[in-house]
């Protein structure tokens, strides 16, 4: 049935992102509306992610984004009264020796934000794990690294998004977006929808939503393949 909607902001995504900004946003008095094109939210990139986080970045911005949010996993059922799912099994990076500058630049920073990394000789890991130990100078252990459940985490923020106000639109694609005036017209299956500001959480696809907009953003989706096996003594692998 077609609509129209006015909005203050419009999300374009239902994943983890995009769940996480119309609660922030929601919860400080703005309307929000997610429009998301497949049957459930959380069935993109966050659905098809292996939910792994860390701090291990050489990149400020990622260094403090990361911490932020598994400090927040961290403390999810006081918050929210829900399990994120937030298991700290850590990273541990076998860095060679041409890398370890630009590592140790990362560790650095990760330290200063206040992020617990370890920097551990090759003999020390391998009592964490064993590996072939050739072409390894050092290697560094991020005690909070570790994965979370994307569907808990997007849901709860949904919900709460929800409960102040917003509202998720599923089946709804985006398939044009103007800039008219001071305000973003989306046009969809569903009708059009207006907003003074548009949220672009559309994962691997964002550059194909923003083509929509007009506008060039360099993402695409690239093909990954995740590979889970059981413990195996690293001489046979």
């Amino acid at each position: 049935m077609s609509q129209s909607v006015k909005v203050d902001v419009l999300i374009i995504g239902a994943g983890i992102v995009g769940a996480s900004c119309a609660y922030r946003l929601s919860e400080r008095g703005m309307s929000v509306a997610v429009l998301e094109a497949q049957t459930s939210p959380a069935m993109g990139s966050t659905g098809y992610s292996a939910a792994g986080v860390r701090v291990q970045f050489t990149e400020e911005v990622n260094v403090r984004i990361s911490w932020e949010s598994i400090q927040e996993y961290q403390h999810f059922q006081d918050l929210y009264g829900e399990d994120a799912g937030y298991r700290p099994i850590g990273y541990l990076f076998l860095v060679p020796p041409e890398r370890w500058a630009v590592h140790m630049d990362g560790v650095r920073l990760q330290e200063r934000i206040g992020a617990p990394v370890r920097v551990l000789a090759v003999e020390e890991a391998q009592s964490l794990v064993q590996f072939e130990p050739a072409g390894i100078a050092v290697t560094t252990h991020g005690l909070a690294d570790g994965v979370v459940d994307p569907h808990s985490v997007t849901f709860t923020y949904l919900r709460l998004a929800k409960e102040r106000g917003a509202t998720i639109y599923l089946e709804t694609p985006l398939m044009k977006a103007n800039r008219a005036g001071n305000c973003w017209q989306v046009e969809t299956p569903k009708g059009i929808f207006e907003a003074d500001y548009l949220v672009n959480a559309a994962g691997a696809w964002a550059g194909e939503v923003a083509r929509r907009a007009g506008l060039e953003v360099p993402v695409q989706p690239v093909r990954r393949i995740v590979y889970a096996t059981t413990a195996t003594a690293w001489q046979h692998i």
